[in-house]
């Protein structure tokens, strides 16, 4: 029979030290791990994200040339694609000649325009002298109308001696028989009654020189009144060509941006990468035909890289703007990237189990009552610092730890 083995006093303190160290530490260790959890979240639900755009074309026509391939890596300022440049070559060429065309003849107006001012000057003085010989004649007028008018007293006054000299000498004749006048004094009536007469012959005479001389002035005035209405139509009428050389410096702008239009349409017949990325479903081939907004392939922009982590809302508090982060992506896990916080997220689409169904009229909300809330999620926006060509891809899954702290 064997004897039974007594443990020692001094080994069961040291076990029992031993589990209560243990214990303490696994509890440590956990209230570490939640601290650290707190303040450093970490989430694998996250997603890797990048910039891309639709390589669509501006012109239309067929493709002559495409230089890439699907998920081909390309350079800014590689050639992609070429589409058919003949007619916007000749489109070109056209709206050039027609530019050519309208300047030749704004030139050609221009010339005949400085021949048409100098006929101008001349008409305009010879509008001038013209109205100048109007108020001559007019004056003209005045002064034979004066001279009519002093020419019919005239006639009237010598007509009036001439009467009284002729009556004298018939009452006078009658008494030369009866010898109460002698033959001289009769002779003497005789001589001064024709004499009378040609004094009256003459005034008539004037009166219708003078008559003449206002019927010439008259004359004259109405032809210098049309002289004048002539020239000043003639001055009119070379002002307004004067003026056609203005509706075609307007149509230069126009022509201008005919051929800046000819231009980008052609400078846009061949097509290079705006930024260094990846090319990502190409389904066309050369000689398919390309219609203007028509997407042909993508284009994902490789000089930034995200990843969009989902963070519960309790988090939030422990993530800023600026703080590092660690990304672990599960196509490489051996990997470590370096991020920034670049922004956090302010909204989401609200749960319709919580609030119901957000439509216009009356909120939907649901009669039943869910005992266990979850945390709603919002995107953190990690900027990804050292991502190498070729590693990262749109979708991809990653694990990311915010370590806080400024990244650099």
């Amino acid at each position: 029979m064997h004897e039974s083995i007594v443990p020692r006093p001094d080994s069961r303190l040291l076990g029992r030290i031993a589990s209560i160290i243990v214990i303490a530490s696994a509890v440590l260790s956990l209230a570490l791990v939640i601290w650290l959890t707190a303040s450093h979240p970490r989430t694998d639900d996250a997603t890797v994200l990048a910039n891309f755009i639709g390589i669509a074309p501006v012109v239309e026509g067929p493709v002559v040339r495409l230089t890439v391939r699907d998920n081909q890596f390309v350079h800014k300022g590689d050639l992609l694609y070429d589409i058919d440049d003949q007619p916007y070559r000749y489109a070109l060429q056209q709206a050039l000649s027609e530019q050519a065309a309208l300047e030749g003849n704004i030139r050609d107006q221009s010339r005949q325009i400085a021949g048409q001012k100098s006929a101008i000057l001349a008409q305009q003085a010879a509008q001038n002298a013209s109205e100048a010989a109007m108020h001559r004649a007019t004056a003209q007028i005045d002064e034979a109308t004066a001279d009519v008018r002093h020419a019919e007293a005239t006639v009237k006054q010598t007509q009036a001696e001439y009467d009284y000299a002729a009556s004298n000498l018939k009452r006078i004749e009658p008494l030369l028989t009866r010898k109460f006048v002698t033959a001289d004094q009769v002779d003497q009536l005789r001589s001064n009654t024709e004499a009378r007469a040609e004094q009256l012959r003459q005034a008539q005479a004037q009166l219708v020189l003078k008559q003449a001389s206002l019927k010439a002035a008259v004359a004259a005035q109405v032809q210098s009144v049309a002289q004048v209405g002539e020239n000043q139509a003639q001055v009119e009428q070379r002002g307004h060509e004067v003026r056609i050389l203005d509706p075609l410096t307007l149509q230069r702008d126009a022509r201008a941006a005919a051929v800046e239009l000819a231009k980008y349409n052609l400078d846009h017949c061949r097509v290079y990468a705006p930024f260094d990325g990846r090319v990502t479903n190409l389904t066309i081939a050369e000689g398919a035909f390309a219609h203007i907004g028509e997407q042909l392939f993508t284009l994902i922009d490789a000089r930034t890289w995200w990843t969009v982590a989902n963070f519960r809302e309790d988090q939030l508090t422990h993530i800023h703007v600026g703080d590092h982060a660690r990304v672990f992506i599960m196509q490489a896990p051996r990997e470590e990237f370096d991020g920034v916080v670049d922004s956090v997220g302010f909204g989401v689409t609200p749960d319709p189990d919580v609030v119901g169904v957000l439509k216009p009229g009356l909120p939907a909300t649901e009669r039943t009552l869910n005992w266990v809330h979850l945390a709603a999620r919002y995107p953190v926006r990690v900027r990804i610092l050292n991502a190498p060509v070729g590693v990262l891809r749109i979708g991809a899954t990653t694990l990311v730890a915010i370590q806080g702290g400024d990244h650099r």
